[in-house]
């Protein structure tokens, strides 16, 4: 099977790709979904994020509050560590699980928007990787128009 890893900054148009290729047909993974996924509601990465944190980085239905952990983290390099040592390995394994089954099921291609690929050394376990790059000032529009942040946030999550 060949794997190809999606990447790029905040902002620069992953999704858009990922979802052009599906478009045509392929097969796509996307590991910020599959991190969605380990700390919805009950699941154990929720739980230990609530254990961690407390309840007032969760919403009153139970939810993450993303928003504001994410404030949190950007602040803070040892709660980022934390909270990707939480993350990043669960996601993981999810990926190559999801994988694997893709493979039994005699996929030969399956692309993968990952986000932090370089950043987390998971670069290896692609055979060709796609960079999605954008102007920064193109990226700093999006992610206000999309996550309605601070240009301040904006322009540090582009870095």
């Amino acid at each position: 099977m060949l794997k190809i890893a999606i990447t790029g900054g905040a902002g620069t148009g992953k999704s858009t790709v990922a979802r052009m290729f599906a478009e045509l047909g392929a097969e796509v993974l996307d590991a910020d979904q599959i991190a969605r996924e380990m700390v919805a509601v009950g699941a154990p990465a929720w739980a230990e994020l609530r254990r961690l944190y407390g309840p007032e980085y969760f919403n009153e239905n139970g939810e993450l509050n993303r928003s504001k952990l994410s404030q949190l983290v950007f602040a803070d390099p040892e709660e980022r560590r934390r909270l990707d040592g939480l993350i990043h390995p669960r996601v993981e394994a999810e990926l190559q699980a999801r994988v694997a089954e893709l493979g039994r099921r005699g996929v030969s291609l399956v692309l993968v928007e990952v986000p932090l690929l370089f950043e987390t050394g998971r670069e290896a376990a692609f055979d060709r990787v796609i960079v999605v790059a954008a102007p920064e000032a193109l990226q700093i529009r999006r992610l206000r128009g999309r996550d309605a942040r601070s240009r301040a946030w904006c322009w540090s999550a582009t870095r």
